[in-house]
C-alpha cells in the first residue's frame, strides 16, 4: 500500500510550537495501472444470403389453340386461352364513313372476390376525323350519365338498355352505339368465363359463389437474336424463289426494286431468317419464310398456320409466309388484312425456339364492319 505523513498542528497551550509528526497513515493501495487491451476484433459477419430466385418457368410446349370469335347482331365477341374476354361493338355497314367510333369492352378472368373479373374498355376513334378533334368524354345509357373510365358501370348498364351514346366534353353526341346483341355478347362472357348463375356475372346472374377459373399462360422458352445476319448471294435468293413460288413479276411496274429485296435478320446460334416478298395486292405483300444456316437454306417451320393460312385463304405459297410481316425485337409478325380499312383479319406474332416460329399471340376480328380494335384469342408468356 502506499503510506503518506499526516501533519497535526499543536494548540498554544503546548510550546514550544512544533510540527511532529503524529502517524503515518496509509491508504489503500490503488491497483496499479494496466496497458489497455486492445479492443476485442470484431467477430467476422457472415454475407446475408442472397435471396433465393424465382426458378425459369419452363417451356410448355402447349400447341396453341386460339379461341374463336362470335357476332350477335352489332357485336362481336370474343375469349383467349387464359379466359380473357373482349367484346366489340360493330358498325351498321351502311354507317361506315360517317359515325366510325367502336367500343371494346375486356373482362378479365377468376372470382371478382379474389381480385379478378376487372373490366376495361377503349374507344378506337382512329377512324373518326370527329372524334380525333373532340375526344370522347362521357357515355349516356338510356339518359344515365356514366363516367368515361368506368368500364364496370357501363357493362352493367348496357346489358339492359336501349340506347348508348358517346359525349364529347361539352356534352355533344360524338357516336351513337348499337345495342343490338350487347347483352348476348355479355351473356356469352358470362358463360366462357364460367360466372353463369354466379353473383360476378353481368347478365346471367346467380346466387351462387363464382369459381371462375383463372387458366395460367403456356411458357415459350424463345431464344435471344444474337450475331449478324446473313449475307445472300443473288443465286441463294433465286434458289428461295423458286422453292416458294415467288412470282415478282405481279409487282406493279416501275415499283423500289428493295420492295421484292428480301429482309435478313440475325436468329442467334448462327442462324438467320429471311422474309422473301413472294407476291403482293392492293393492302397485302406476302412474305415467304427461310432460314439460313451457313450455306444451308430451308423453309422456317412454325407451331400454327401463319398468314393467309390461319385467315383460310390461299396464299399460293408452297413455304411458310407472313402477311405485310416484319422482325423487330425477336419478334415476327403478320397482319392479314381482309380489306384495306383494316377492319377484319388476323393478327400474329411469333418467336424463335432455336428450331422453329412460335405462336406467342394472336388477335383477329372476323366481321369487316368498321372495328379495328382486334379480339385477343391466344396469348403465351415468353421467357428468354
Amino acid at each position: 500500500m502506499l503510506c503518506k505523513p499526516i501533519f497535526s498542528a499543536l494548540t498554544p497551550l503546548l510550546a514550544p510550537l512544533v510540527m511532529l509528526p503524529l502517524m503515518t497513515a496509509c491508504s489503500p493501495s490503488q491497483p496499479t495501472p494496466q496497458p489497455k487491451a486492445d479492443s476485442a476484433p470484431e467477430a467476422k459477419t457472415k454475407p446475408a444470403p442472397a435471396a433465393p430466385t424465382a426458378p425459369q418457368p419452363t417451356d410448355t410446349h402447349a400447341p396453341p389453340k386460339p379461341g374463336a370469335t362470335k357476332t350477335f347482331t352489332d357485336w362481336t365477341v370474343g375469349c383467349d386461352n387464359a379466359l380473357r374476354c373482349t367484346l366489340g361493338s360493330l358498325l351498321p355497314d351502311a354507317s361506315i364513313g360517317q359515325d366510325n367510333l367502336t367500343l371494346n369492352l375486356t373482362r378479365e378472368p377468376g372470382p371478382v372476390a379474389n381480385g379478378g373479373g376487372k373490366m376495361s374498355l377503349a374507344i378506337e376513334t382512329r377512324n373518326d376525323q370527329a372524334a380525333t378533334k373532340r375526344p370522347p368524354a362521357s357515355f349516356v345509357v338510356d339518359g344515365k350519365p356514366i363516367a368515361l373510365r368506368d368500364a364496370t358501370a357501363l357493362a352493367a348498364a348496357i346489358a339492359n338498355a336501349q340506347s348508348l351514346k358517346i359525349l364529347d366534353a361539352t356534352g355533344a353526341t360524338l357516336a351513337t352505339v348499337s345495342l343490338k346483341g350487347a347483352a348476348a355478347a355479355l351473356r356469352y362472357i358470362d358463360a366462357q368465363q364460367g360466372r353463369a348463375g354466379t353473383v360476378d356475372a353481368i347478365v346471367a346472374r346467380g346466387p351462387a359463389a363464382s369459381r371462375a377459373p383463372t387458366p395460367a399462360l403456356p411458357v415459350i422458352a424463345a431464344i435471344a437474336p444474337s450475331g449478324a445476319a446473313a449475307k445472300l448471294t443473288a443465286a441463294q435468293i433465286a434458289t428461295m424463289r423458286k422453292r416458294g413460288s415467288c412470282d415478282i413479276g405481279n409487282f406493279p411496274d416501275g415499283a423500289d426494286p428493295t420492295q421484292f429485296a428480301p429482309e435478313v435478320h440475325a436468329l442467334g446460334g448462327g442462324k438467320s431468317l429471311a422474309i422473301l416478298p413472294c407476291s403482293t395486292g392492293a393492302y397485302n405483300l406476302i412474305g415467304a419464310l427461310f432460314i439460313i444456316d451457313g450455306t444451308t437454306i430451308a423453309p422456317a417451320q412454325t407451331d400454327a398456320p401463319s398468314g393467309f393460312e390461319e385467315t383460310g385463304a390461299d396464299s399460293a405459297t408452297p413455304v411458310k409466309s407472313v402477311v405485310n410481316g416484319s422482325f423487330e425485337n425477336g419478334v415476327l409478325t403478320s397482319y392479314a388484312k381482309g380489306r384495306g380499312l383494316g377492319d377484319c383479319g388476323v393478327h400474329q406474332s411469333f418467336v424463335w425456339d432455336g428450331t422453329r416460329f412460335r405462336l406467342s399471340e394472336q388477335s383477329e376480328m372476323g366481321e369487316c364492319r368498321g372495328n379495328i380494335d382486334y379480339i385477343t384469342t391466344w396469348r403465351a408468356k415468353v421467357v428468354r
